[in-house]
């Protein structure tokens, strides 16, 4: 297996596990598990970001183009109509 397909392997699997901690975190009811699972979360987070930069910077891993201000300006302005 290539390097570039390893570290593209172990990146969809940490966003994966950080979702799985988000969900375990919103339905835990005790304090230190929720706890235990926060750290490992930011852990997670952590992880990821260090593996996109060498991605990234190996030219492994293609961000997506950041949107104009047009286009975040209205998103931004359809969320706040749409909430509470």
């Amino acid at each position: 297996m290539e390097q570039k397909d390893m570290v593209l392997d172990i990146l969809t699997g940490v966003k994966a596990s950080i979702g799985s901690y988000a969900k375990c975190i919103t339905e835990c009811g005790d304090p230190m598990l929720r706890q235990t699972f926060q750290q490992m979360r930011d852990s997670d987070e952590k992880f990821q970001y260090d593996l996109y930069k060498l991605a990234d910077s190996k030219g492994y891993y293609m961000p997506a183009s950041p949107a104009n201000a047009n286009d975040m300006k209205e998103v931004k302005t359809f969320l706040q109509n749409s909430c509470c």
